[in-house]
């Protein structure tokens, strides 16, 4: 049983109880209600949101949404404020005594001041050992900085309780965002054409369910239609590995193939050697290693390889700036991608703006975000995944003895993706549990005895070569 510490803040800066006038508010949001209309922005304003690991990129996000008005917003981070942390964080000040405070409680303050109307509430258990039913009371939930087997728990439970979920993740000049909005409707206004709007699908993610005329208040807007869209979503178990690929418009075309930023390969790669070996590829140890480099730049040619994208797109230069950014934060990164995901999620509650489908990645050496759908060739998106998902909650409540009260199993008992055969494995051990007798190699080291992962040899005399460290490796 996990103890939860909350605090939530009503008060204005002098201490006082808020109190705010219809009118004050539509003074203060006046741009956000021109933009995109009152009713949106009371959407906005009803949101309760969830936000999880206080660092660079999620103070972007919490700044951005609390400034637009949200209702309410709960920050988690079980972990304490770092020097690194004083460095990468606005929220945070070695002047105000946050050095080893809790991060979360240590950025509720300043957080608070941006905005009094919106209520902040401070979560400090970890989120690993949360039930599925903690995620049902939000109606959006966004994962920053975490490894993939712990967004894999957290988006099955949104996905048990129907809520919108987004990932993100920053590695110094490059990032990523995913979401999984599950199905998700909204409106968009625009100029009739001659050829009239009709409903049916448009690509194999988005259709179009109605059309209507918008009333006209005045002559310029009489040929105005509104038309009302719904986008399907995958999981993120599917769209971050093998399972999904890139839309057919870009396989088919060679010229679009070579376009594609071999960042999505160097992060798939990133998930599954974090995943097998309990480590990110960071940190002398593991950089200066040979069989841990060639295991990454193997795992980087094989996320290539099924992705359909031409080998000489995935270079060595790119691999040794990789992994020199793995686990930093850069705030310009951070600002740029947080501020993308907070704008998303904004669209998202108002319902009138395209949200993100589904993939975004960011490279700050070449300051683009490029943005794929990522999905299996084949079955159901949307709700149609749901009984999957259903299945593995059913699986861990048997081994859990807790098939009565399915909604409070214990998500952490799903291990690693149990439901896609994957091996299972507990995300709250530690990693030196996971890694052996204190050391974070030895998982790694464990491959030059000539062991096979993923059907790739790594020993060291193996095709990736010595690394993309020192001069990169054959990819």
């Amino acid at each position: 049983m996990t103890t939860t510490t909350t605090q939530a803040t009503e008060t204005n800066g002098s201490g006082q109880e808020a109190s705010h006038s219809a009118a004050d508010e539509i003074a203060l949001y006046d741009r956000q209600i021109r933009l995109w209309g009152m009713k949106a922005q009371e959407k906005i304003r009803s949101a309760n949101i969830l936000l999880i690991t206080m660092k660079a990129l999620a103070n972007e996000i919490a700044k951005n949404l609390v400034l637009a008005g949200i209702g309410s917003l709960t920050i988690n981070d079980h972990a304490v404020v770092s020097e690194a942390d004083l460095g990468a964080q606005f929220f945070l000040s070695a002047e105000d005594g946050h050095l080893g405070q809790n991060r979360a409680v240590a950025a509720s303050a300043a957080l608070q001041r941006l905005n009094p109307r919106v209520k902040v509430v401070v979560d400090t258990d970890d989120i690993r050992t949360k039930h599925s039913s903690f995620y049902s009371s939000f109606d959006i939930v966004i994962a920053t900085d975490l490894d993939a087997d712990t967004l894999n728990v957290i988006n099955t439970a949104t996905r048990i309780h129907n809520r919108k979920f987004y990932a993100a993740g920053c590695h110094g000049l490059y990032g990523f965002l995913f979401a999984d909005l599950i199905e998700h409707d909204f409106v968009i206004e625009r100029q009739r054409s001659n050829l009239p709007s009709t409903p049916g699908p448009e690509t194999k993610t988005r259709s179009i369910i109605s059309v209507a005329p918008k009333e006209p208040d005045n002559k310029e807007k009489s040929q105005i239609e509104l038309v009302t869209k719904r986008e399907l979503y995958s999981t993120w178990l599917l769209a971050s590995s093998d399972a999904s690929h890139l839309p057919q418009d870009i396989l088919s075309s060679p010229r679009r193939k070579r376009a594609v930023t071999p960042l999505l390969s160097c992060l798939r790669a990133l998930w599954q050697f974090t995943s097998t070996f309990g480590v990110p590829p960071t940190g002398p140890e593991l950089l200066t290693n040979h069989t841990a480099l060639a295991a990454f730049t193997q795992m980087c040619s094989d996320k290539h390889k099924a992705l359909g994208l031409p080998a000489e797109t995935l270079r060595a230069e790119l691999l040794r700036s990789f992994l020199q950014n793995v686990g930093a934060e850069l705030a310009p990164v951070a600002a740029v991608l947080g501020g993308q995901l907070a704008q998303d999620v904004i669209n998202v509650l108002g319902q009138t703006q395209q949200p993100v489908q589904n993939f975004v990645v960011f490279s700050g050496e070449s300051m683009e975000a490029n943005v794929y759908a990522l999905h299996p060739r084949e079955g159901e998106l949307g709700r149609g995944l749901l009984p999957v998902t259903m299945g593995v909650i059913d699986a861990a409540a048997e081994v859990l003895g807790q098939e009565e009260n399915r909604g409070e199993v214990d998500l952490t008992a799903l291990g690693r993706g149990q439901h896609l055969g994957q091996r299972q494995r507990q995300p709250e051990e530690s990693s030196s549990s996971r890694m052996g007798s204190g050391s974070q190699m030895e998982g790694v080291e464990q491959l030059q005895a000539g062991q096979q992962t993923n059907g790739v040899s790594t020993d060291s005399t193996g095709a990736a070569g010595a690394g993309a460290g020192a001069g990169a490796g054959n990819v």
